[in-house]
């Protein structure tokens, strides 16, 4: 058995560059100088034009059945939508719309997500927890949203955004343990006092 974590990150994106992008990827790091992990990562505007045309998932392209399957099977997720329209894109939607209803039981979700101003930033509980809780996962408490003041252009400029990137992990070390992790997975984690 390895004893790295699967970690499967969704970036709901649509272009690159991309701010959701920008934090899935300082949420892998971050997750990475914790844990020992493998990743699995997955940016929605790189799959669309695959993803939007499959209307049942026997219709779904090799390609975009590997990053379900990879979803499927992972020990941790990290999922990242831009705010559009007050709630996550459809695509990301649809993206999971295809995973099966019983394959997330139980599977912890670091939830994150990016939009112009912070009145957006209920997106996480009012819209990314209920898909989660759907499916059984377990959303881990702190969810990361970083609005467009947080940026200059596509680089992180706020150090308040680091900080809940850092806290947010810190908070789900706990949860991890407790979770259907390999216990040989979290030897060594660093846990906060």
């Amino acid at each position: 058995m390895s004893n790295r974590l699967k970690v499967v990150a969704v970036s709901g994106g649509l272009q690159r560059p991309s701010r959701t992008l920008v934090v899935v990827e300082r949420l892998l790091a971050e997750l990475g100088d914790s844990l020992p992990i493998n990743t699995h990562l997955i940016e929605l505007g790189q799959i669309a034009s695959s993803l939007a045309g499959a209307v049942h998932r026997s219709q779904v392209p090799v390609e975009v059945e590997s990053h379900i399957e990879a979803i499927e099977s992972a020990d941790l997720l990290v999922v990242a939508s831009p705010v559009y329209r007050g709630s996550y894109t459809g695509l990301f939607k649809h993206l999971f719309d295809l995973v099966h209803h019983e394959a997330l039981f139980d599977v912890p979700v670091l939830l994150a997500a990016t939009g112009g101003s912070d009145r957006h930033a209920l997106v996480i509980d009012h819209q990314l927890r209920p898909l989660f809780s759907f499916f059984q996962a377990r959303t881990l408490p702190i969810g990361v949203y970083a609005s467009e003041a947080d940026f200059s252009g596509y680089a992180v400029s706020n150090p308040a955004l680091d900080e809940r990137i850092a806290l947010a992990v810190t908070r789900a070390l706990p949860w991890l343990h407790a979770g259907r992790l390999p216990a040989s997975a979290l030897q060594g984690a660093t846990l906060a006092a």
